[in-house]
Protein backbone atom coordinates (compact mmCIF):
# COMPACT_ATOMS: atom_id res chain seq x y z
CA UNK A 1 0.00 0.00 0.00
CA UNK A 2 2.57 2.55 0.90
CA UNK A 3 4.57 1.38 -2.51
CA UNK A 4 1.33 1.91 -4.67
CA UNK A 5 0.84 5.51 -2.28
CA UNK A 6 4.54 6.20 -3.19
CA UNK A 7 4.00 5.58 -6.92
CA UNK A 8 1.25 7.84 -7.14
CA UNK A 9 2.57 10.61 -5.91
CA UNK A 10 5.81 10.32 -7.57
CA UNK A 11 3.71 9.83 -11.11
CA UNK A 12 1.65 13.05 -10.15
CA UNK A 13 4.59 15.14 -8.90
CA UNK A 14 6.89 14.12 -12.12
CA UNK A 15 4.08 15.40 -14.41
CA UNK A 16 3.62 18.80 -12.07
CA UNK A 17 7.03 19.24 -12.31
CA UNK A 18 7.17 18.45 -16.37
CA UNK A 19 4.50 20.86 -16.65
CA UNK A 20 6.28 23.74 -14.20
CA UNK A 21 9.59 22.83 -16.33
CA UNK A 22 7.82 22.76 -19.76
CA UNK A 23 5.73 26.34 -19.32
CA UNK A 24 8.58 28.04 -17.26
CA UNK A 25 11.07 27.18 -20.29
CA UNK A 26 8.40 28.22 -22.83
CA UNK A 27 8.34 31.33 -21.59
CA UNK A 28 11.36 31.85 -20.49
CA UNK A 29 12.44 30.86 -24.53
CA UNK A 30 9.69 33.22 -25.76
CA UNK A 31 11.03 36.03 -23.91
CA UNK A 32 14.43 35.43 -24.70
CA UNK A 33 13.66 35.21 -28.29
CA UNK A 34 11.58 38.75 -28.51
CA UNK A 35 14.54 40.58 -26.07
CA UNK A 36 17.01 39.23 -28.49
CA UNK A 37 15.53 40.95 -31.19
CA UNK A 38 15.21 43.91 -29.89
CA UNK A 39 18.60 44.05 -27.41
CA UNK A 40 22.31 43.64 -29.12
CA UNK A 41 24.82 40.34 -28.52
CA UNK A 42 26.98 42.44 -26.57
CA UNK A 43 24.01 43.35 -23.93
CA UNK A 44 23.67 39.22 -23.18
CA UNK A 45 27.59 39.04 -23.15
CA UNK A 46 27.23 41.24 -19.84
CA UNK A 47 24.30 39.74 -18.54
CA UNK A 48 26.33 36.23 -18.79
CA UNK A 49 29.12 37.94 -16.58
CA UNK A 50 26.58 38.99 -13.97
CA UNK A 51 24.77 35.72 -13.88
CA UNK A 52 28.27 34.10 -12.56
CA UNK A 53 28.24 36.25 -9.56
CA UNK A 54 24.42 35.43 -9.46
CA UNK A 55 24.83 31.56 -9.61
CA UNK A 56 27.93 31.14 -7.36
CA UNK A 57 26.44 33.29 -4.96
CA UNK A 58 23.22 31.25 -5.15
CA UNK A 59 25.03 27.70 -4.50
CA UNK A 60 26.75 29.78 -1.07
CA UNK A 61 23.31 30.99 0.27
CA UNK A 62 21.28 27.84 0.14
CA UNK A 63 24.84 25.75 0.92
CA UNK A 64 23.46 22.76 0.01
CA UNK A 65 21.17 22.47 3.02
CA UNK A 66 17.79 22.54 1.21
CA UNK A 67 18.65 19.41 -0.68
CA UNK A 68 19.90 18.14 3.18
CA UNK A 69 16.16 19.23 4.35
CA UNK A 70 14.99 16.90 1.44
CA UNK A 71 16.90 14.40 2.37
CA UNK A 72 16.58 14.33 5.83
CA UNK A 73 14.14 11.42 7.05
CA UNK A 74 13.03 13.80 10.24
CA UNK A 75 12.85 17.93 10.30
CA UNK A 76 10.68 20.25 11.62
CA UNK A 77 9.13 23.78 11.80
CA UNK A 78 12.38 24.81 13.81
CA UNK A 79 15.00 23.19 11.21
CA UNK A 80 13.54 25.04 8.49
CA UNK A 81 13.85 28.36 10.44
CA UNK A 82 17.02 27.74 11.60
CA UNK A 83 18.52 27.07 7.49
CA UNK A 84 16.48 30.32 6.45
CA UNK A 85 18.44 32.32 8.87
CA UNK A 86 21.97 30.91 7.89
CA UNK A 87 21.06 31.49 4.27
CA UNK A 88 19.87 34.78 4.65
CA UNK A 89 22.90 35.33 6.81
CA UNK A 90 25.20 34.36 3.92
CA UNK A 91 23.28 36.51 1.38
CA UNK A 92 23.67 39.46 3.15
CA UNK A 93 27.64 39.30 3.62
CA UNK A 94 27.82 38.18 -0.12
CA UNK A 95 25.87 41.08 -1.55
CA UNK A 96 27.72 43.79 0.72
CA UNK A 97 30.92 41.49 -0.98
CA UNK A 98 29.83 41.82 -4.67
CA UNK A 99 28.67 45.61 -4.22
CA UNK A 100 31.83 46.93 -2.96
CA UNK A 101 33.65 44.39 -6.10
CA UNK A 102 31.15 45.69 -9.07
CA UNK A 103 33.52 48.38 -10.23
CA UNK A 104 36.86 45.97 -10.06
CA UNK A 105 34.89 43.60 -11.83
CA UNK A 106 33.80 45.72 -14.59
CA UNK A 107 37.44 47.31 -14.88
CA UNK A 108 39.00 43.68 -15.85
CA UNK A 109 36.35 42.52 -18.29
CA UNK A 110 36.29 45.91 -19.64
CA UNK A 111 32.82 46.60 -19.66
CA UNK A 112 32.09 49.82 -17.37
CA UNK A 113 28.33 49.82 -17.54
CA UNK A 114 27.42 46.79 -15.62
CA UNK A 115 28.68 48.28 -12.24
CA UNK A 116 25.33 49.30 -10.75
CA UNK A 117 23.40 46.49 -13.23
CA UNK A 118 25.26 43.94 -11.29
CA UNK A 119 24.65 45.49 -7.82
CA UNK A 120 21.39 45.56 -8.36
CA UNK A 121 20.72 42.25 -10.00
CA UNK A 122 22.94 40.42 -7.19
CA UNK A 123 19.80 41.53 -4.35
CA UNK A 124 18.13 38.02 -5.96
CA UNK A 125 20.39 36.32 -3.30
CA UNK A 126 18.33 37.87 -0.59
CA UNK A 127 15.30 36.50 -2.21
CA UNK A 128 16.60 33.11 -2.73
CA UNK A 129 17.22 32.61 0.78
CA UNK A 130 13.46 32.82 1.68
CA UNK A 131 12.88 30.89 -1.72
CA UNK A 132 15.29 27.71 -1.21
CA UNK A 133 13.12 26.82 2.02
CA UNK A 134 9.80 27.13 -0.02
CA UNK A 135 11.45 24.91 -2.46
CA UNK A 136 12.66 22.13 0.16
CA UNK A 137 9.32 22.17 1.56
CA UNK A 138 7.45 21.13 -1.51
CA UNK A 139 10.12 18.56 -2.67
CA UNK A 140 9.25 16.94 0.27
CA UNK A 141 5.84 16.55 0.19
CA UNK A 142 5.81 15.89 -3.72
CA UNK A 143 3.61 19.16 -3.91
CA UNK A 144 4.78 20.42 -7.32
CA UNK A 145 1.62 21.59 -8.87
CA UNK A 146 2.47 24.85 -6.10
CA UNK A 147 6.00 25.16 -7.94
CA UNK A 148 4.12 24.89 -11.19
CA UNK A 149 1.60 28.03 -10.57
CA UNK A 150 4.14 29.88 -9.18
CA UNK A 151 6.97 29.50 -11.79
CA UNK A 152 4.13 30.22 -14.53
CA UNK A 153 2.80 33.30 -12.70
CA UNK A 154 6.29 34.35 -12.14
CA UNK A 155 7.54 33.52 -15.91
CA UNK A 156 4.41 35.72 -17.61
CA UNK A 157 4.89 38.76 -15.08
CA UNK A 158 8.61 39.24 -15.21
CA UNK A 159 8.55 38.66 -18.80
CA UNK A 160 6.00 41.55 -19.75
CA UNK A 161 8.24 43.79 -17.36
CA UNK A 162 11.22 42.53 -19.44
CA UNK A 163 10.10 43.29 -22.41
CA UNK A 164 8.32 46.04 -21.67
CA UNK A 165 11.97 47.88 -20.55
CA UNK A 166 13.61 46.54 -23.56
CA UNK A 167 11.47 48.91 -25.86
CA UNK A 168 11.23 51.40 -23.42
CA UNK A 169 15.58 51.47 -24.58
CA UNK A 170 16.24 50.60 -20.97
CA UNK A 171 19.17 48.00 -22.55
CA UNK A 172 21.13 46.08 -20.06
CA UNK A 173 19.14 47.27 -17.51
CA UNK A 174 15.75 45.36 -19.44
CA UNK A 175 17.92 42.11 -18.66
CA UNK A 176 18.57 42.75 -15.09
CA UNK A 177 14.61 43.76 -14.57
CA UNK A 178 13.37 40.47 -15.98
CA UNK A 179 15.94 38.67 -13.61
CA UNK A 180 15.16 40.07 -10.58
CA UNK A 181 11.29 39.98 -11.68
CA UNK A 182 11.16 36.74 -11.95
CA UNK A 183 12.80 35.23 -8.82
CA UNK A 184 10.42 38.14 -6.48
CA UNK A 185 7.59 37.04 -8.41
CA UNK A 186 7.72 33.07 -7.39
CA UNK A 187 8.70 33.84 -3.92
CA UNK A 188 5.64 35.82 -3.69
CA UNK A 189 2.99 33.67 -5.65
CA UNK A 190 4.51 30.62 -3.81
CA UNK A 191 4.17 32.41 -0.17
CA UNK A 192 0.03 32.56 -0.80
CA UNK A 193 0.34 28.78 -1.24
CA UNK A 194 3.05 27.24 1.27
CA UNK A 195 1.31 28.75 4.86
CA UNK A 196 5.09 28.47 6.20
CA UNK A 197 7.07 31.72 7.41
CA UNK A 198 10.28 32.05 9.38
CA UNK A 199 10.24 32.43 12.83
CA UNK A 200 12.66 33.90 15.31
CA UNK A 201 14.15 30.42 16.55
CA UNK A 202 17.49 28.96 15.74
CA UNK A 203 18.52 25.65 17.00
CA UNK A 204 22.72 25.14 16.58
CA UNK A 205 22.95 21.61 16.93
CA UNK A 206 20.50 20.81 14.02
CA UNK A 207 22.22 23.27 11.83
CA UNK A 208 25.46 20.78 12.58
CA UNK A 209 23.66 17.95 11.83
CA UNK A 210 22.29 19.53 8.64
CA UNK A 211 25.61 21.07 7.59
CA UNK A 212 27.85 18.08 8.11
CA UNK A 213 25.44 16.56 5.32
CA UNK A 214 25.12 19.63 3.28
CA UNK A 215 28.94 21.32 2.99
CA UNK A 216 30.02 18.26 0.83
CA UNK A 217 27.10 19.60 -1.33
CA UNK A 218 28.14 22.92 -0.79
CA UNK A 219 31.53 22.62 -2.42
CA UNK A 220 30.57 20.25 -5.21
CA UNK A 221 28.06 22.81 -5.66
CA UNK A 222 30.71 25.72 -6.13
CA UNK A 223 32.89 24.12 -7.81
CA UNK A 224 30.10 23.22 -10.48
CA UNK A 225 28.76 26.50 -11.02
CA UNK A 226 32.43 27.89 -11.20
CA UNK A 227 33.20 25.15 -13.76
CA UNK A 228 29.94 25.79 -15.60
CA UNK A 229 30.62 29.82 -15.94
CA UNK A 230 34.27 29.11 -16.45
CA UNK A 231 34.41 29.40 -20.10
CA UNK A 232 31.61 32.18 -19.42
CA UNK A 233 34.92 34.20 -17.72
CA UNK A 234 37.15 33.26 -20.03
CA UNK A 235 35.35 34.25 -23.33
CA UNK A 236 34.27 37.93 -21.47
CA UNK A 237 37.94 37.92 -20.34
CA UNK A 238 40.26 37.24 -23.81
CA UNK A 239 37.48 37.84 -26.21
CA UNK A 240 34.85 40.21 -26.69
CA UNK A 241 31.35 40.88 -24.95
CA UNK A 242 30.17 39.98 -28.72
CA UNK A 243 31.74 36.71 -28.88
CA UNK A 244 30.04 35.73 -25.42
CA UNK A 245 26.73 37.14 -26.32
CA UNK A 246 26.88 34.03 -29.08
CA UNK A 247 28.12 31.50 -26.71
CA UNK A 248 25.81 32.16 -24.22
CA UNK A 249 22.47 32.17 -26.40
CA UNK A 250 24.27 28.91 -28.29
CA UNK A 251 23.97 27.53 -24.57
CA UNK A 252 20.80 29.03 -23.33
CA UNK A 253 18.70 27.20 -25.38
CA UNK A 254 19.42 23.26 -25.26
CA UNK A 255 20.03 24.18 -21.21
CA UNK A 256 16.45 25.65 -20.96
CA UNK A 257 15.32 22.00 -22.97
CA UNK A 258 17.14 19.63 -20.91
CA UNK A 259 16.39 21.19 -17.97
CA UNK A 260 13.09 21.84 -19.01
CA UNK A 261 12.56 17.84 -19.17
CA UNK A 262 15.40 16.42 -17.38
CA UNK A 263 14.70 19.02 -14.49
CA UNK A 264 11.32 17.73 -14.38
CA UNK A 265 12.36 13.85 -13.67
CA UNK A 266 15.20 14.37 -11.28
CA UNK A 267 13.95 16.25 -8.20
CA UNK A 268 10.72 14.12 -7.89
CA UNK A 269 13.44 11.04 -7.98
CA UNK A 270 15.48 12.83 -5.36
CA UNK A 271 12.70 13.08 -2.94
CA UNK A 272 11.64 9.15 -3.77
CA UNK A 273 14.78 7.50 -3.48
CA UNK A 274 15.26 9.40 0.23
CA UNK A 275 12.06 8.05 0.90
CA UNK A 276 13.41 4.04 0.23
CA UNK A 277 16.80 4.71 0.46
CA UNK A 278 17.04 1.63 2.80
CA UNK A 279 15.91 -0.69 0.14
CA UNK A 280 18.72 -0.99 -2.38
CA UNK A 281 16.68 -3.05 -5.13
CA UNK A 282 13.85 -0.18 -4.87
CA UNK A 283 16.48 2.75 -5.33
CA UNK A 284 17.91 0.79 -8.42
CA UNK A 285 14.41 0.59 -10.15
CA UNK A 286 13.63 4.40 -9.43
CA UNK A 287 16.92 5.00 -10.80
CA UNK A 288 16.62 2.96 -14.00
CA UNK A 289 13.21 4.32 -14.43
CA UNK A 290 14.63 7.98 -14.10
CA UNK A 291 17.36 7.26 -16.58
CA UNK A 292 15.57 5.29 -19.21
CA UNK A 293 12.52 7.92 -19.10
CA UNK A 294 14.48 11.02 -19.24
CA UNK A 295 17.07 10.33 -21.78
CA UNK A 296 13.78 9.02 -24.38
CA UNK A 297 12.81 12.25 -24.11
CA UNK A 298 15.96 14.16 -24.21
CA UNK A 299 18.25 13.03 -26.41
CA UNK A 300 15.71 13.10 -29.04
CA UNK A 301 14.82 16.44 -28.67
CA UNK A 302 18.34 17.67 -28.29
CA UNK A 303 18.57 16.41 -31.61
CA UNK A 304 16.12 17.70 -33.69
CA UNK A 305 17.37 21.10 -32.09
CA UNK A 306 20.56 20.92 -33.85
CA UNK A 307 19.34 19.33 -37.08
CA UNK A 308 17.21 22.28 -37.20
CA UNK A 309 19.37 24.84 -35.47
CA UNK A 310 20.20 27.13 -38.37
CA UNK A 311 16.36 27.55 -39.71
CA UNK A 312 15.28 27.84 -35.88
CA UNK A 313 18.25 30.99 -35.21
CA UNK A 314 17.35 32.74 -38.62
CA UNK A 315 13.92 32.97 -38.32
CA UNK A 316 13.64 33.28 -34.62
CA UNK A 317 16.80 35.18 -33.34
CA UNK A 318 17.12 36.83 -36.72
CA UNK A 319 20.07 36.79 -38.91
CA UNK A 320 22.54 38.52 -36.44
CA UNK A 321 22.51 35.78 -34.22
CA UNK A 322 23.84 32.89 -36.73
CA UNK A 323 27.20 33.16 -35.50
CA UNK A 324 25.98 31.16 -32.20
CA UNK A 325 24.45 28.02 -34.19
CA UNK A 326 27.49 26.18 -34.17
CA UNK A 327 27.92 26.75 -30.53
CA UNK A 328 23.78 25.58 -29.74
CA UNK A 329 24.88 22.60 -31.73
CA UNK A 330 27.41 21.19 -29.69
CA UNK A 331 25.47 21.90 -26.39
CA UNK A 332 22.84 20.19 -27.82
CA UNK A 333 25.12 17.12 -27.27
CA UNK A 334 26.39 18.02 -23.90
CA UNK A 335 22.82 18.37 -22.71
CA UNK A 336 21.75 15.44 -24.44
CA UNK A 337 24.00 13.45 -22.03
CA UNK A 338 22.19 15.09 -18.93
CA UNK A 339 19.98 12.12 -17.98
CA UNK A 340 22.81 9.96 -17.17
CA UNK A 341 24.91 12.97 -15.23
CA UNK A 342 21.77 13.76 -13.17
CA UNK A 343 20.18 10.22 -12.32
CA UNK A 344 23.34 9.24 -11.29
CA UNK A 345 24.40 12.55 -8.62
CA UNK A 346 20.39 12.41 -7.64
CA UNK A 347 21.19 8.54 -6.57
CA UNK A 348 24.41 9.59 -4.20
CA UNK A 349 22.29 12.32 -2.90
CA UNK A 350 19.31 10.52 -1.97
CA UNK A 351 21.10 7.64 0.02
CA UNK A 352 23.18 10.48 1.81
CA UNK A 353 26.07 10.01 -0.08
CA UNK A 354 27.24 13.22 -0.04
CA UNK A 355 30.97 12.06 0.35
CA UNK A 356 31.27 10.26 -2.88
CA UNK A 357 29.07 13.81 -4.77
CA UNK A 358 32.00 15.66 -3.54
CA UNK A 359 35.19 13.33 -4.98
CA UNK A 360 33.24 12.97 -8.38
CA UNK A 361 32.83 16.87 -8.47
CA UNK A 362 36.41 17.51 -8.10
CA UNK A 363 37.63 14.77 -10.52
CA UNK A 364 35.24 16.35 -13.31
CA UNK A 365 36.65 19.78 -12.24
CA UNK A 366 40.45 18.97 -12.19
CA UNK A 367 39.27 17.23 -16.08
CA UNK A 368 37.40 20.09 -17.39
CA UNK A 369 39.53 22.61 -15.94
CA UNK A 370 42.46 21.42 -17.84
CA UNK A 371 40.42 21.06 -21.30
CA UNK A 372 39.04 24.35 -21.11
CA UNK A 373 42.19 26.24 -19.77
CA UNK A 374 44.00 24.42 -22.99
CA UNK A 375 41.65 25.25 -25.51
CA UNK A 376 41.90 29.03 -24.14
CA UNK A 377 45.01 29.77 -23.37
CA UNK A 378 46.73 27.50 -26.01
CA UNK A 379 45.18 27.30 -29.25
CA UNK A 380 42.80 30.65 -28.02
CA UNK A 381 39.86 29.16 -30.35
CA UNK A 382 36.62 29.91 -28.86
CA UNK A 383 35.14 27.10 -30.48
CA UNK A 384 37.87 24.99 -29.12
CA UNK A 385 36.93 25.90 -25.59
CA UNK A 386 32.82 24.90 -26.74
CA UNK A 387 34.10 21.90 -27.94
CA UNK A 388 36.08 21.10 -24.56
CA UNK A 389 32.61 20.75 -22.78
CA UNK A 390 32.01 18.19 -24.89
CA UNK A 391 34.65 16.05 -24.29
CA UNK A 392 34.57 16.88 -20.52
CA UNK A 393 30.57 15.71 -20.85
CA UNK A 394 30.97 12.35 -22.54
CA UNK A 395 34.06 11.26 -19.99
CA UNK A 396 32.01 12.63 -17.31
CA UNK A 397 29.42 10.23 -17.31
CA UNK A 398 31.83 7.16 -16.74
CA UNK A 399 32.70 9.71 -13.49
CA UNK A 400 29.16 9.81 -12.24
CA UNK A 401 27.56 6.36 -13.09
CA UNK A 402 31.16 4.18 -11.55
CA UNK A 403 29.67 4.49 -7.94
CA UNK A 404 26.55 3.14 -7.95
CA UNK A 405 27.75 0.07 -9.25
CA UNK A 406 29.02 -0.33 -5.53
CA UNK A 407 26.06 1.78 -4.36
CA UNK A 408 22.70 0.50 -5.96
CA UNK A 409 24.38 -2.08 -8.44
CA UNK A 410 23.77 -0.33 -10.95
CA UNK A 411 26.52 -0.51 -13.48
CA UNK A 412 28.26 1.98 -16.05
CA UNK A 413 27.38 -0.77 -18.84
CA UNK A 414 23.79 -1.26 -17.61
CA UNK A 415 23.36 2.40 -17.78
CA UNK A 416 24.98 2.55 -21.40
CA UNK A 417 22.30 -0.21 -22.26
CA UNK A 418 19.44 1.61 -21.05
CA UNK A 419 20.02 4.47 -23.07
CA UNK A 420 21.16 2.64 -26.19
CA UNK A 421 17.46 2.67 -27.98
CA UNK A 422 17.07 6.64 -27.61
CA UNK A 423 20.28 7.55 -28.87
CA UNK A 424 20.14 5.04 -32.20
CA UNK A 425 16.51 6.10 -32.73
CA UNK A 426 16.98 9.45 -32.72
CA UNK A 427 20.05 9.18 -35.08
CA UNK A 428 18.11 7.29 -37.58
CA UNK A 429 15.21 10.07 -36.83
CA UNK A 430 17.80 12.53 -37.79
CA UNK A 431 18.78 11.33 -41.14
CA UNK A 432 15.13 11.18 -42.21
CA UNK A 433 14.74 14.83 -40.77
CA UNK A 434 17.61 16.34 -42.31
CA UNK A 435 16.86 15.49 -45.72
CA UNK A 436 13.04 16.15 -45.89
CA UNK A 437 14.34 19.53 -43.75
CA UNK A 438 16.62 20.84 -46.34
CA UNK A 439 14.81 20.42 -49.54
CA UNK A 440 12.01 22.91 -47.95
CA UNK A 441 11.65 25.98 -49.80
CA UNK A 442 11.81 28.01 -46.59
CA UNK A 443 12.82 27.95 -42.42
CA UNK A 444 8.72 27.64 -41.68
CA UNK A 445 8.37 24.86 -43.65
CA UNK A 446 11.48 23.13 -42.88
CA UNK A 447 11.42 23.67 -39.12
CA UNK A 448 6.99 22.95 -39.17
CA UNK A 449 7.78 19.62 -41.23
CA UNK A 450 11.42 18.63 -39.48
CA UNK A 451 9.38 18.45 -36.15
CA UNK A 452 6.39 16.22 -37.45
CA UNK A 453 8.52 13.96 -38.98
CA UNK A 454 11.22 13.44 -35.92
CA UNK A 455 7.92 12.74 -33.98
CA UNK A 456 6.40 10.30 -36.27
CA UNK A 457 9.78 7.97 -37.49
CA UNK A 458 10.70 8.04 -33.68
CA UNK A 459 7.39 6.77 -32.49
CA UNK A 460 7.29 4.26 -35.19
CA UNK A 461 10.71 3.07 -34.35
CA UNK A 462 9.75 3.05 -30.73
CA UNK A 463 6.60 0.95 -31.48
CA UNK A 464 8.25 -1.17 -34.07
CA UNK A 465 10.95 -2.26 -31.54
CA UNK A 466 8.66 -2.57 -28.28
CA UNK A 467 11.01 0.33 -26.72
CA UNK A 468 9.81 -0.53 -23.12
CA UNK A 469 9.86 3.51 -22.04
CA UNK A 470 7.27 4.52 -25.24
CA UNK A 471 4.85 2.17 -23.46
CA UNK A 472 5.81 3.59 -20.07
CA UNK A 473 5.07 7.16 -20.95
CA UNK A 474 1.79 6.15 -22.78
CA UNK A 475 0.44 4.24 -20.11
CA UNK A 476 1.26 6.80 -17.55
CA UNK A 477 -0.51 9.57 -20.03
CA UNK A 478 -3.40 7.73 -20.29
CA UNK A 479 -3.77 6.90 -16.29
CA UNK A 480 -3.35 10.81 -15.88
CA UNK A 481 -6.18 11.20 -18.35
CA UNK A 482 -8.38 8.70 -16.44
CA UNK A 483 -8.32 10.15 -13.31
CA UNK A 484 -8.95 13.37 -14.18
CA UNK A 485 -12.05 12.43 -16.23
CA UNK A 486 -12.79 10.39 -12.96
CA UNK A 487 -12.40 13.49 -10.62
CA UNK A 488 -14.81 15.55 -13.18
CA UNK A 489 -17.37 13.96 -13.20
Amino acid sequence: MADSNLKSKTIRGLFFKLFEQGGSAIITLLVQIVMARILAPREFGMLAIMLVFVNVGNVLVQSGLNTAIVQSKDVGEKDFSTVFWMSLAVSVVLYVVVFLSAPAVASFYRMPRVVWPLRALVLVLIVNAYNSIQEAIVARDLQFNKTFRATITAGVVSGALGISAALAGFGIWALVVQQIAQQVVKCIALAKQIPWRPRLEFDGKRAVVLFRFSWKLLVSGIMDQLYQSLSDLIIGRVFTSTDLGYVSQGKKYPQALGVMLDGAIQPVMLSAVSRVQEDVSNVKRLARRGLKTSTYLIVPSMTLFAILAPQLVRLLLGAKWLPSVPFLQMYCFVYALLPIHTTNLQVLNGMGRSDLFLRLEVIKKCLGLAIISFAAFVMRDIYAIVFGSVIVGIASTFINASPNKRVIGYSYMEQVRDIVPAFAMSAASAVVVWFVASAMPNDVLGILVGIVVMFAVYVLLSWVFRVEEFGYVVRNLKAVRDRRAAAGK
